[in-house]
């Protein structure tokens, strides 16, 4: 297990960015999104767009796991 974040590119909306999630956040958020039948670009624009201003996406990603982990 890797603790240090890497680096994955994503397209949101059209728009590449980079986010920083470590290995076991990234297994989980491609799992939800495999789970779902979703492409992960189109989860990562969804948090995107419903995280607040005061969050940065990586964050947003890593709580959306937590809480989908929970079964919230």
């Amino acid at each position: 297990m890797s603790s240090r974040p890497k680096k994955h590119s994503l397209t949101l909306r059209g728009h590449r960015t980079s986010v920083s999630l470590e290995d076991d956040f990234w297994d989980a958020f491609r799992e939800i999104a495999a789970a779902e039948d979703r492409a992960i670009n189109d989860l990562a624009a969804e948090i995107d767009e419903t995280r607040g201003e005061d969050c940065g996406l990586a964050s947003a990603i890593r709580l959306f796991v937590l809480r989908r982990l929970r079964g919230r």
